[in-house]
């Protein structure tokens, strides 16, 4: 499927340069862009001059407002203000991996409750349990399994191998990668007498007596509920509640390896980068941003617009639109001085180390 570099423009909302009449069959890398045998080209994503300093003569570009496209031999540009984002709308355009054919594969297993939206495809092998609700437009890839009393809005994008549990409640235009779970128990146990971790959490360190403890599982009651346009990665688990709902709020996105644990609330429109694990009853505000490998301790508070840097370890409260890095966080000026001054440490040791020897011989001459 192709498009014409003029089409490509208007649904960019962009500005056409040369030949709107090129037909665009994909995008690649400013090199490797140009004009196919076939008569097609691939449009390059040259964001910056030194990008297109290595574009293809005769190909086409998606240009930044103020480079200029005759500089570059090329037959056509599309020329847009912030390129990004345009990027964003370009690969959509052009993204043909999940076309899935409405309807329900003869493999799959539907229970003769579920109700399933009209355009909606339904791939091999999959499993829908009773009292499940999936959304117009919805396209479930093989070997999705959905369970019991579960609500799936429209436009819902679900990849192969997902599992989604019971009571499980999202909004339209969910997207979830291959591998994520969604709905799991989640890990709750206590111990008949005070534990070990609730004595040290008690007194910080200090043990009494050790003796002998078993674990007893607190089951999961509450569900998941996603907002709309939340999108979820590869091999991330988002646990249900213990009463009330785990929560993730619209626009929220999760990239792979994320872990968001029992009764947590995400906020709207954050994103949860690789490798984040967020603990039980946590709370996480609007906007939030985490990279990747950062944890929260549970029962914490992050509040609105909080920034936290790579494996940033959060043990406390965060105030809104804060801005931390570190283990343990905290401002993320304060964490670059204290890196600074570990990186003297063994300069300063070396000088202490004469002083002392200074010192010493002053006391002997004396």
């Amino acid at each position: 499927m192709t498009i014409t570099l003029a089409e490509l423009a208007q649904a960019l909302d962009a500005r056409l340069w040369g030949d709107g009449s090129l037909r665009v069959s994909g995008a690649a890398e400013p090199s490797e862009a140009g004009l196919a045998p076939d008569g097609t080209v691939r449009v390059a994503l040259a964001m910056t001059p030194a990008y297109a300093e290595t574009l293809s003569p005769g190909g086409a570009a998606l240009l930044a407002e103020g480079m200029d496209p005759a500089a570059y031999d090329l037959a056509g540009a599309v020329i847009v203000p912030r390129p990004r984002l345009a990027m964003a709308a370009l690969t959509r355009s052009l993204d043909r991996a999940a076309d899935m054919a409405p309807g329900v594969h003869p493999t799959a297993v539907i229970h003769p409750s579920a109700q399933i939206g009209a355009g909606a495809a339904t791939g091999p092998f999959v499993v829908i349990g009773p009292e499940v609700r999936i959304g117009p437009g919805a396209r479930i890839a093989a070997h999705v399994s959905i369970g019991a009393g579960s609500v799936i809005g429209a436009d819902a994008l679900i990849h192969a191998g997902v599992r989604i549990g019971h009571g499980v409640t999202a909004g339209d235009r969910l997207i979830v990668q291959p591998g994520a779970v969604i709905g799991a128990d989640g890990f709750s146990f206590v111990t008949p007498d005070t534990s070990g971790v609730e004595e040290i959490r008690r007194t910080l360190g200090t043990r009494g007596e050790i003796r002998d403890q078993h674990w007893v599982r607190i089951h999961s009651l509450g569900g998941v509920e996603l907002g709309d346009d939340v999108e979820i990665g590869a091999n991330s688990t988002i646990d249900r509640g213990t009463i009330r709902a785990t929560s993730i709020g619209s626009g929220t996105k999760l990239d792979n390896l994320v872990h968001v644990g029992h009764n947590v609330q995400v906020g709207r429109d954050c994103l949860l980068c690789g490798q984040v694990g967020i603990a039980g009853s946590s709370q996480i505000g609007d906007r939030v941003v985490l990279a990747g490998q950062c944890g929260v301790s549970d029962n914490i508070r992050v509040g609105d617009d909080v920034i936290a840097g790579g494996a940033s370890k959060i043990f406390t409260n965060v105030p809104a639109g804060r801005v931390i890095l570190g283990a343990p966080a905290t401002r993320m000026e304060t964490q670059v001085e204290i890196n600074k001054a570990i990186r003297r440490l063994p300069r300063m040791a070396a000088q202490l180390a004469e002083l002392q020897k200074t010192v010493i011989r002053l006391m002997q001459k004396g």
